[in-house]
């Protein structure tokens, strides 16, 4: 990820700020971690979708729709990240490297 991504979850947070003026402090955390799981449950739609394993609903979604569901999870979660602290961008990436190095340790 790139300083223009972590610019774009900032405009999506002061968006979401702006229209959505009743939330305030915790709630806006709250509201928006818990988001997080609705979108995850749109993925999970979009899978059985893409199955056909709905017998009332049959093929409904496809993989595309199953990557625009999962792009939207990691939307949510970087904006959720964001407005908990200043420093996602920092803590983001600190922990991607930790889980790389803890699963891909530099070998010998």
């Amino acid at each position: 990820m790139d300083a223009h991504t972590w610019q774009r979850i900032d405009r999506l947070c002061q968006w979401l700020d702006e229209e959505t003026p009743s939330a305030s402090g915790s709630d806006v955390r709250l509201l928006r971690v818990l988001k997080i799981s609705e979108e995850m449950g749109e993925v999970a739609e979009a899978v059985h979708g893409a199955l056909g394993t709905n017998p009332r609903k049959g093929t409904s979604h496809t993989w595309e729709d199953v990557e625009k569901e999962l792009i939207d999870v990691a939307v949510s979660t970087l904006v959720a990240l964001r407005t908990i602290t200043p420093d996602a961008e920092k803590l983001f990436t600190t922990r991607l490297d930790h889980l790389v190095d803890r699963v891909l340790p530099e070998r010998s």
